[in-house]
């Protein structure tokens, strides 16, 4: 049996296994699970496309143009960047599903037929809160397991693109750019003919250095772990005016091509650890860490806890205010959907910057934006289902 072959006997096998499961709930469940999903399969295709249009999309793109990174190279990086965007979207996408279910479902009198046949809200909300609960335990995973392993092969991907940089194979008498951060020229590179990845003939002009112009001139050239490697040449150091400073010749000589700017671009941050990892990172540097970059990982730390609860915490209070009084007949679950994510950005935002700067503790900054919605959750979901 091929690997392909054992891959669509296994999803065969768990399709099946999840199809009993979903025949073993109830009716109502079933019904209830059916909306909620399809709705949150709309709001993480639209809320994944606003987020990383926004704000992934666009350092990507400034990335590749800035590096001249492949195409199919930056497609590649492209897709290994989604699953942390579907971190932040899972929660939104969740409480957007809750509060237009729920509010349709109170549009339709179906809430209160429900409730005239013995049926309470709490009930009804318990599929809600077990999809909530799943989904909390999906974003968690994937932050913990596929976003760490995703930002590594996508910074891997940048590196190999850069030390092999776009040389164009059996091509005559082209020049190469290396453009710095802020697009500025910094070396032109010119080369007589390509052949097997090897530049022959190659004159490079170097404007990097304010004080002097270099000029490198070789038989051979060709990229390598440390840049761009050169063979049996010579360099010319020139000053501004003209006036030649040095000249040396060299059988091997070494050129960086902007390879340091580029290692410090996909140098792997503390905010890109899973949880166990930072907790070994920020125990094993504790001692010599700065009081402010101490607290900042102590946030990002508790935050990867705190980040998949919201998914929970905003289903709790979508629920309650979803719920449309008789007398109100539109649907107010996406206004109600960008309200609550706007209050709850706020608070994540002030008590991140509470904790960024000492005031408040570490666990409270990443954890008071989600207990504050849940415990208005929790109160205002006991006055629609319990109290009358």
């Amino acid at each position: 049996m091929t690997i392909a072959e054992k891959i669509y006997l296994k999803y065969k096998n768990i399709k099946a296994y999840l199809k009993a499961k979903w025949q073993e709930l109830s009716i109502l469940d079933r019904y209830v699970l059916k909306q909620l999903i399809d709705v949150f399969m709309l709001g993480v295709i639209v809320f994944t496309s606003i987020i990383f249009a926004s704000e992934t999309f666009t350092q990507l793109i400034k990335q590749i143009s800035l590096y001249g990174i492949p195409f199919h190279i930056a497609i590649m990086m492209i897709v290994l960047n989604l699953p942390q965007v579907f971190v932040l979207t899972i929660p939104i996408s969740t409480l957007f599903a809750t509060v237009m279910t729920v509010n349709d479902l109170s549009l339709k009198s179906e809430i209160t037929i429900f409730k005239a046949c013995g049926i309470s809200i709490e009930r009804i909300s318990r599929p809600i809160f077990c999809f909530a609960l799943v989904m909390t335990l999906v974003s968690f995973l994937i932050n913990e397991l596929v976003v760490p392993i995703a930002s590594v092969q996508s910074k891997s991907l940048a590196i190999y693109s850069l030390e092999q940089k776009h040389i164009p194979e059996n091509k005559m008498n082209f020049t190469i750019k290396d453009i710095d951060k802020d697009g500025k020229l910094k070396r032109l590179f010119y080369a007589q003919w390509c052949k097997d990845k090897t530049l022959n003939n190659v004159t490079v002009v170097d404007i990097s250095n304010p004080k002097n112009i270099q000029i490198v001139q070789a038989q051979k050239g060709s990229t390598s772990d440390y840049g761009w490697k050169f063979d049996d040449g010579v360099i010319y150091t020139i000053s501004k005016n003209g006036k030649i400073f040095n000249t040396s010749l060299f059988e091997e000589s070494n050129v960086s091509f902007g390879i340091g700017d580029v290692n410090e671009m996909v140098k792997e941050t503390t905010s890109e650890f899973n949880f166990f990892k930072l907790m070994r990172h920020i125990k094993k540097q504790k001692n010599n860490l700065e009081k402010k970059v101490y607290l900042e990982y102590k946030i990002n730390l508790f935050d990867k806890l705190a980040l998949p609860a919201t998914t929970f915490a905003l289903a709790l209070i979508g629920v309650p205010l979803a719920i449309t009084p008789p007398r109100v007949r539109y649907n107010r679950g996406f206004l109600f959907s960008i309200l609550i994510i706007f209050i709850y950005y706020v608070i994540r935002a002030l008590s991140l910057n509470l904790g960024a700067t000492g005031t408040i503790p570490p666990f409270l900054a990443a954890w008071l934006p989600v207990v504050s919605i849940a415990t208005l959750g929790g109160f205002l979901f006991y006055k629609k289902a319990f109290k009358i």
